[in-house]
């Protein structure tokens, strides 16, 4: 019997192992996807203890504990941090089976090394060893980055933001790593949202622009996106695709929809659908002018509980997946930037694995350019409830049966936590033991430098030829 988390932990091949220990164990991180707070980066934060550090924004921890019977008061409330963490404990040894306990000893040991399991018999030596280190400047947000040698981070911000923060760390000449915004109209897009009249008012003012017409709107976010990659080194953008996002519209049907909306009038789903594919289009194409990248992430059903969602608000732990179907929707999206050759590189997620093989063929349809790009259009890493064991390998599957393997650009934490960076280590074991499997069976040949490149591509230079960032 192996023992718990050992040096060739997920790694059952000898192929694997080699592929891991020799190779895919040292590559840089490039975390082109997470929810970090640019703020702490920057100021260097330290952190009071580890319940601060890894309870206070998690919703993965938070459905956990609630699934485990903890009140709120010991999640999302003002119980005191160490019985938070208690209770967290608690959680984590009834966690048999989820990728919950297998980060959350992966980040005990990578940043505090320690190879105790977290129970509550073990809680309160645990809860003090790491808090003896968090309160040492050795233990700040840019030494946590540095411990798993990350080297670029792209948070997720928004047009209206000033990217205060960014602009200080670009002028900073002791950063370790380099850390990028991402372009992400969420709230520009959501024009059903109940505060979209005043989000817009925000925006007008950030743009210093008014914003009357479509053409306005679009002026604005093509002047903030400009700001972005001018002053701050933008390369890629997000947008979370939730319910139908493409009818096809004229512009002055999408005129006509967005006028009624800034008067106070509701919009229906067809014409929501007909805005959002507009806007999408239209931005799309103006990547791909700025040679940037466009993440679509397709599938959340979110605050489905309104009672917790009125009492938490947004990201507490109450999204589920969604099973509504998009193929048609997302081809004609895509065909319309592609058939003008303005579609831009692409990242296509979903939360739901029902969607891969599509996901996977879809991006087929859409790879042809002149400029030689390799996965033009990708399927992007398993996201969110699909970033365990089992998700990662069915994308793995999905993208080497109908698509390329060799062009993955391979993982992302999509994290708001400091600590969960060693989720690169165990996506880069999984893809070492699908590889490793693959070769072992006779499906592929033990070609050692090839293989050694495939992994070094996947984990760290795929990405950066994506993003076109020298690290």
């Amino acid at each position: 019997m192996r023992e718990f988390m050992d040096d060739d932990f997920l790694l059952t091949t000898q192929t694997a192992k080699e592929l891991y220990h020799n190779t895919a164990e040292s590559c840089p991180i490039i975390d082109y996807h997470n929810h970090l707070d640019p703020k702490a980066i920057y100021e260097d934060t330290v952190f009071e203890n580890i319940s601060d550090v890894w309870l206070s924004s998690d919703h993965y921890k938070w459905r956990a504990m609630r699934t485990n019977g903890i009140p709120e008061q010991f999640i999302t409330g003002d119980a005191d941090p160490y019985d938070k963490f208690l209770a967290w404990a608690d959680t984590v040894q009834n966690l048999m089976g989820n990728p919950l306990y297998h980060w959350t000893h992966l980040e005990l040991k990578r940043y505090f090394g320690i190879e105790k399991t977290l129970s509550k018999e073990t809680a309160k030596e645990i809860y003090d060893e790491c808090n003896e280190k968090l309160k040492t400047k050795d233990f700040s947000v840019r030494n946590l980055l540095k411990m798993q040698n990350v080297k670029l981070l792209c948070t997720t911000d928004d047009p209206a933001d000033f990217l205060t923060w960014h602009l200080k760390m670009k002028e900073d000449t002791d950063m370790p790593f380099t850390v990028l915004p991402t372009f992400r109209p969420e709230r520009a897009i959501g024009i059903e949202k109940e505060d979209y009249k005043e989000y817009i008012e925000m925006l007008s003012k950030v743009a210093e622009t008014s914003i009357d017409s479509i053409d306005d709107l679009l002026f604005a976010l093509v002047k903030r996106l400009d700001f972005f990659c001018s002053e701050a080194g933008c390369r890629i953008t997000d947008h979370s695709l939730e319910t139908d996002f493409y009818i096809p519209a004229t512009r002055d049907e999408v005129n006509t929809i967005f006028r009624k909306r800034l008067l106070g009038e509701k919009t229906n789903k067809e014409e929501n659908a007909k805005f959002r594919g507009f806007l999408l289009t239209e931005l799309g194409k103006e990547y791909k002018r700025r040679d940037l990248i466009m993440q679509l992430h397709i599938g959340a059903l979110r605050n489905n509980s309104e009672r917790m969602h009125e009492k938490l608000g947004n990201d507490a732990g109450f999204d589920c997946m969604n099973d509504f179907n998009f193929a048609p929707q997302l081809s004609g999206l895509l065909n319309a930037m592609d058939k003008e050759d303005l579609l831009p590189k692409t990242v296509l997620y979903c939360l739901n694995p029902k969607d891969l093989y599509m996901l996977s063929t879809m991006a087929g349809n859409f790879q042809g350019n002149e400029e030689g790009i390799r996965g033009k259009v990708q399927l992007g890493a398993a996201w969110w409830f699909l970033d365990h064991k089992t998700g990662m390998e069915k994308q793995l599957t999905a993208l080497s049966d109908t698509g390329m393997l060799s062009t993955f650009t391979g993982m992302l934490t999509d994290s708001r936590s400091f600590l969960s960076f060693p989720r690169h280590e165990y996506f880069r074991r999984i893809l070492c033991d699908f590889i490793g499997g693959i070769v072992e069976r006779g499906e592929y040949p033990k070609d050692e430098a090839y293989l050694e490149k495939l992994v070094r591509d996947i984990c760290s230079d795929n990405i950066q030829e994506f993003l076109k960032a020298s690290q």
